[in-house]
């Protein structure tokens, strides 16, 4: 595994402290986690930081970062991460996002389009289809979240982000930790996670891949080809097999694709 260390990066004068998972070399990635938040230093990140320097970053509310009660909609967290790259000393950069961290990931590209060399998006969030509505995962019960985000549960890259502690207090804790994510991605993606991202799309320059798995459970495949109408000259790339987590799942093909695109754009 690639050596890596978890810092706290100070944003607008100390109001934030962001937690950053930081590691490898190269051009600089930034990473923005999904609904669940981060895991620590998983196998994506260690794909990841083969090729670039990677900041993997805890949103405000989640893990060890701060500032939550400082941001009161997605402007204002738009806002945000583009003085993080500042307090980063970040210029440019690829920037990789997975569902709710795809849609801030795109809004942030459409917001300062000259800043992002590369843009992924993984199974983002940020549109609603009336027709295909997606799947409510607030109220997701252990079992449903392994069913509606894995397309095979009993997989080993499921099973390891699945896995539950024996330890009672240990369980609590998890059991907190993840209600703390949800109440922070919940204030800017509930009732339904669109703030009005398909009026800005066309602002969207850099070169982008759109990556979504065949059986995703939270967000039909649909979304990906209603995504690269939106956003102009896009890639769209369905791997099969796989559900709404495809560059854990599925981390061979996608980190094949995803490889390719960076070093062609």
């Amino acid at each position: 595994m690639i050596e890596h260390q978890e810092r706290l990066v100070s944003v607008r004068n100390g109001r934030f402290q962001v937690a950053v998972l930081e590691g490898g070399s190269g051009e600089p990635l930034v990473y923005l986690h999904g609904i669940e938040g981060l895991s620590g230093w998983d196998s994506n990140l260690d794909q990841l930081a083969q090729d670039h320097h990677v900041y993997a970053v805890y949103q405000p509310g989640v893990g060890n970062s701060s500032g939550l009660e400082d941001l009161d909609d997605v402007w204002d967290l738009v806002l945000f991460y583009e003085e993080l790259l500042d307090s980063l000393g970040l210029d440019r950069v690829a920037l990789v996002g997975h569902s709710y961290g795809g849609m801030m990931a795109a809004e942030l590209a459409a917001h300062c389009p000259s800043r992002i060399k590369s843009l992924v998006l993984i199974s983002p969030l940020g549109i609603w289809l009336d027709e295909q509505p997606m799947r409510d995962f607030f109220i997701f019960t252990p079992q449903e979240r392994a069913e509606h985000y894995w397309f095979d549960s009993t997989s080993e890259a499921a099973k390891a982000e699945l896995v539950t502690p024996e330890d009672a207090m240990e369980k609590v804790e998890a059991d907190l930790a993840r209600t703390k994510t949800m109440i922070a991605i919940a204030k800017f993606t509930w009732p339904i996670p669109e703030r009005g991202l398909k009026k800005r799309t066309h602002r969207i320059k850099s070169p982008t891949l759109i990556v979504w798995g065949s059986g995703d459970g939270v967000s039909p495949p649909v979304y990906g080809q209603e995504f690269q109408k939106l956003i102009p000259g896009s890639q769209l790339q369905v791997l099969e097999g796989c559900g709404h987590n495809p560059h854990l799942e599925c981390g061979q093909q996608f980190h094949s694709a995803l490889s390719g695109f960076l070093k062609g754009s």
